[in-house]
């Protein structure tokens, strides 16, 4: 029997989310942020956000939808809605939790740090939630319901996982036909440059950007969706050999 919607949130436990950074706390209140440093006065009961904050889709291509919170939460990144042959499937998750939202089978993420309210619409929809083993063992993810935790490349729902490694141990980039989301692992400069995500190992960042781009040089494709941003891939792969021609010197 399935439960009702009121009764499956109400066998939650207690979560909050910071306005500061959009991560998701979940038990009991924290005295700051474990991921920003945030005081706990700068977090709201998840409930309340889900009232202030509607999760906005923008169309990117057909079949793959932007995801983020309006107004803007923190400096949430963005998620991307899939829709494939098997059903929908989202790569990474919003931090406002919103009911309303089209059920997905299953939430796949880059990496651990911004899990969003994926164990709530986890369990709104049944969802199969997936995350590389390393990323998977943190502190960070430890709150959080993963369901499957895999440790190599795969193909699921005709979406290609390709671990990297780099920003984080289980950092693993999507293609979808022609579509690139590689989350937050590179930022975008207003001068038309790149710069790597300086949150995390920065050697290993590096070094594993090279063979991100190796991977990716020879692939057909069209468009890249990162952490706040879509463009064209032939652009985004242009800076990307640049940012790693000037991190080899």
């Amino acid at each position: 029997m399935t439960l009702p919607e009121t009764e499956i949130l109400a066998a939650l436990a207690p979560q909050w989310v910071c306005l500061e950074c959009g991560y998701n706390m979940i038990g009991e209140m924290p005295d700051v942020c474990p991921f920003c440093g945030a005081r706990h006065d700068r977090f709201l009961p998840w409930d309340t956000v889900e009232k202030q904050f509607r999760v906005t889709g923008t169309p990117v291509s057909e079949g793959v939808t932007q995801l983020l919170s309006v107004p803007k939460l923190g400096y949430e990144h963005a998620a991307y809605r899939i829709e494939t042959e098997q059903g929908g499937v989202w790569i990474d998750a919003p931090s406002a939790f919103n009911r309303d939202l089209e059920p997905v089978r299953a939430i796949l993420f880059t990496h651990l740090h911004f899990m969003g309210a994926s164990n709530q619409y986890r369990r709104l929809w049944r969802a199969e939630v997936g995350l590389h083993e390393l990323d998977a063992r943190h502190p960070l993810a430890a709150r959080f319901d993963v369901d499957r935790r895999f440790t190599g490349d795969f193909t699921a729902f005709g979406i290609e996982a390709h671990h990297s490694g780099g920003h984080t141990p289980g950092f693993t980039f999507y293609i979808y036909r022609d579509v690139l989301f590689i989350c937050d692992y590179v930022f975008l400069t207003a001068d038309g440059g790149m710069i790597f995500n300086p949150y995390g190992p920065k050697r290993e960042t590096r070094r594993q950007g090279a063979v991100i781009f190796e991977n990716l040089k020879g692939r057909p494709l069209k468009t890249v969706c990162g952490y706040d941003y879509v463009i064209p891939f032939a652009d985004w792969l242009a800076r990307f050999e640049r940012l790693a021609a000037r991190s080899d010197r």
